[in-house]
């Protein structure tokens, strides 16, 4: 599981890692754009990286939780986070699969909200051992309303509408659209009670 806050416009990201897929290649990769051969997928880790998204600083606070927490630490992490991203690997149809229920448990701690969310296959540079398509991903990003990358944290490649920072950047959107449409909707609540409030006063007066 990784978890990413930020600060400015945005607040906290969580990046959701489906089994043990490579989580902390994919962070460091974020953070320094190298990859790393040897880490130990039981650690939990704490990151702070500043990025300009579309001319805005955002300062992130990431969590790479490594997918060894039980139900509870999950529910946890999901409750604390604002977004997500929910990564498997294109060589594990296994680690594929764990998206729909994991997504559906995201669901259950997170409802009424509809969170912010990108799909991440990895080890996109395998693919001579592929077990999941394209496609297949494609339909399940469909299917949960959110964006889409298949990229690799061993061998990525910035620009090319998969890279690593692009997922990331692309939750950080998202997440700042969710956040001024919630906006809009508070404001028109308000500006509702305000009015109704209004109606009262005067119905008493006229009465």
């Amino acid at each position: 599981l990784l978890l990413l806050s930020q600060l400015l416009s945005l607040s906290l990201c969580v990046c959701v890692c489906v089994r043990v897929c490579v989580c902390a290649a994919l962070v460091v990769r974020f953070l320094t754009k190298r990859f790393i051969w040897e880490y130990d997928p039981t650690l939990e880790s704490t990151y702070r990286h500043q990025a300009s998204i579309d001319e805005e600083t955002v300062s992130m606070e990431i969590l790479d939780t490594a997918g060894q927490e039980d139900v509870l630490q999950k529910e946890g992490h999901m409750r604390w986070g604002d977004g997500f991203i929910l990564v498997y690997d294109i060589t594990d149809r296994g680690s594929f699969e764990d998206v729909a229920p994991l997504k559906g448990l995201l669901d259950e701690v997170k409802r009424p909200k509809h969170v912010p969310l990108v799909l991440l296959g990895n080890k996109a540079d395998l693919e001579h051992t592929r077990q999941v398509a394209t496609e297949e991903g494609e339909r399940l990003a469909a299917d949960m309303a959110c964006a889409f990358y298949e990229c690799s944290a061993c061998a990525d490649q910035v620009g090319t509408g998969g890279g690593v920072a692009e997922a990331f950047h692309e939750l950080c959107r998202e997440i700042r659209r969710r956040r001024a449409v919630q906006g809009k909707t508070r404001r028109r609540s308000s500006t509702t009670h305000v009015k109704q409030a209004i109606n009262k006063m005067l119905t008493k007066i006229s009465s």
